[in-house]
C-alpha cells in the first residue's frame, strides 16, 4: 500500500446564536453554491492563522462585529470530500457558534451576499449546504460529535 499525501483546504464557520436561532446568510456571485444559505460568517483559514482567529476575523470581515476567539464555543471538526481527487475539495472545517458579541450584525459584502436572516435550529431553509446541514440537524438534535466526516 503506497501512502499519497494531499492537502486540505482549512476553514472556519461561525454560527451566531440567538436563543435557538442562528443568523444565515443566502450567498450570492461566489461562484460556490449561490443562493443557498450558509453560515453567516465563514472563511479559509489564512497560513499561521488558528481556526478560532479566523473565525473571529471573518464575523468582523463579513458582519462587521467583534467577537473574542474566547467567545466562540467549538461545535465540531469535520473533514470532508466530494470524493474527487481534486485538491481543493479534501477541506478540513471547523464549526463554532457564538452567543455575545459587540455590534450589530449587517451585510458587510453585498456582492457575495444577498441577505441575512435569523431561522430557527429546528426549522432551517431548504436550500442549505449539505455539510452544514449535518452540523446543525446534529447540533439541533444534541447528538453533535467532535469529529465528523463527510463524504466518504
Amino acid at each position: 500500500m503506497s501512502a499519497h499525501r494531499f492537502a486540505v483546504v482549512p476553514a472556519a464557520y461561525v454560527y451566531l446564536r440567538r436563543g435557538d436561532d442562528v443568523l444565515l446568510q443566502r450567498r450570492q456571485n461566489t461562484g460556490y453554491m449561490d443562493g443557498t444559505w450558509a453560515a453567516a460568517a465563514a472563511g479559509h483559514v489564512e497560513l499561521g492563522e488558528t481556526a478560532a482567529a479566523a473565525g473571529a476575523r471573518e464575523a468582523a470581515e463579513e458582519l462587521d462585529i467583534t467577537i473574542p476567539q474566547a467567545a466562540l464555543t467549538p461545535l465540531t471538526v469535520m473533514q470532508r470530500t466530494d470524493g474527487t481527487a481534486a485538491a481543493i475539495e479534501q477541506r478540513v472545517d471547523w464549526f463554532f457558534t457564538a452567543s455575545s458579541w459587540s455590534g450589530t450584525p449587517r451585510i458587510m459584502e453585498p456582492g457575495k451576499c444577498a441577505e441575512i436572516a435569523w431561522f430557527p435550529l429546528r426549522g432551517l431553509p431548504d436550500a442549505m449546504p449539505a455539510y452544514e446541514r449535518v452540523v446543525l440537524d446534529a447540533f439541533a438534535e444534541s447528538t453533535l460529535q467532535p469529529l465528523t466526516n463527510y463524504g466518504f
